[in-house]
């Protein structure tokens, strides 16, 4: 299978790449433009691999995405590149349109004129994989598993710039398959964390506080919920809908492990206090800070949908991929070092909570 993942270098991305690469056995080409939160130091398990190509373009670029495609002849297109900081769209909102909206209609375009040149059996089997968030969704209200998740049919009510750039470039894709036949599939997924995963967003950074002895910033007092995703669980679902998904349908993919944040903070602390204990209990460095405007109160998925019609379903709980998580940052200061001495001081700072 020759498979395209735009955004390949990102975090989901890479993630998703390196399953395709090592576990599937599928000759993938990676675009990402290697803006900020993308690194080629996150491929780097399949660098020089014979399976696994990289090409540095920007998906608003339709001449290079019309030569990506006509090169490589892919037989799905998975889209992941995006503009994804919450925090970063509030301050500067035109690289998430011009991104997230722009670069979607630019990457569905050019597949379009591709896909149009397909014999007709080519033609059936290709696939547009569209990756999106449950943000799109807006908020919800209760604590923790008090039900009513996010399904496919759920009504858009994005509450943040970030949130609104991907609720269009979900119509979209969906606009191109009802109106065109392009082969679409879009997926919603919920909060993602594991290695690789940039130094700014909630898990990582307070890990990487905490090892440095530096304070863990909880937005209000922590009260805002998130179903949390194993990035490892998420690539395989993605793979899996591109393979057996129905063209013109959505899947929300969610781990079904709600937490406040508090207490993901809390739990990162604990786990960090018996791998690397200190003088005093981690938990000690937490600070509440000021909440950030349209917060979102809760996100959940649910995932049954994909569950009952693909059979996919995590399989990292909290805690597992937590601990997962943690030791993998604890034994890879190789890659989050250069990240961290290179934004540390930036306009957002990496001394800053983000819960997206």
């Amino acid at each position: 299978m020759r498979v395209m993942v735009t955004g390949g270098a990102g975090f989901i991305g890479s993630a998703l790449v390196r399953h395709l690469v090592l576990d599937c056995g599928h000759d993938v080409l990676t675009i990402d433009a290697l803006t900020y939160a993308g690194h080629l130091s996150s491929l780097r398990e399949v660098d020089g691999h014979a399976r696994h190509r990289f090409v540095r373009a920007d998906i608003r670029d339709g001449a290079a995405m019309r030569a990506a495609i006509d090169s490589f002849r892919p037989q799905r297109i998975m889209h992941l590149a995006a503009e994804s900081h919450v925090d970063r769209s509030i301050t500067g909102a035109q690289d998430f349109i011009t991104t997230n909206v722009v670069g979607t209609f630019t990457l569905l375009e050019a597949a379009r004129a591709y896909w149009q040149t397909l014999a007709p059996d080519e033609a059936a089997a290709f696939r547009l994989l569209h990756v999106s968030t449950d943000e799109v969704y807006g908020s919800l209200t209760g604590a923790p598993d008090s039900g009513g998740g996010f399904r496919e049919s759920t009504a858009y009510d994005p509450s943040s710039p970030y949130a609104a750039s991907k609720a269009a470039s979900d119509h979209l894709a969906r606009a191109w398959h009802r109106t065109y036949g392009l082969p679409v599939i879009v997926t919603n997924c919920s909060n993602n964390y594991g290695p690789y995963h940039f130094p700014e967003k909630l898990i990582p950074l307070t890990i990487l506080n905490a090892l440095e002895g530096l304070p863990l910033p909880v937005y209000g007092q922590g009260e805002n919920v998130r179903d949390w995703l194993h990035v490892d669980d998420h690539a395989r679902a993605l793979d899996l809908v591109a393979t057996r998904g129905r063209p013109g349908a959505t899947y929300n993919i969610g781990g079904r492990n709600e937490r406040r944040n508090i207490d993901v903070v809390r739990r990162i602390c604990a786990v960090l206090d018996d791998l690397r204990p200190g003088a005093s209990p981690h938990e000690a460095l937490i600070r509440f800070v000021t909440d950030r405007p349209g917060h979102d109160a809760r996100y959940a998925i649910d995932a049954t949908l994909i569950e009952t019609e693909l059979g996919w379903r995590a399989q990292e709980s909290f805690d597992s991929g937590i601990a997962r998580t943690v030791r993998w940052y604890c034994d890879n200061a190789d890659w989050w070092t250069p990240l961290r001495r290179a934004y540390r001081g930036e306009r957002l700072g990496l001394d800053r909570e983000t819960q997206s």
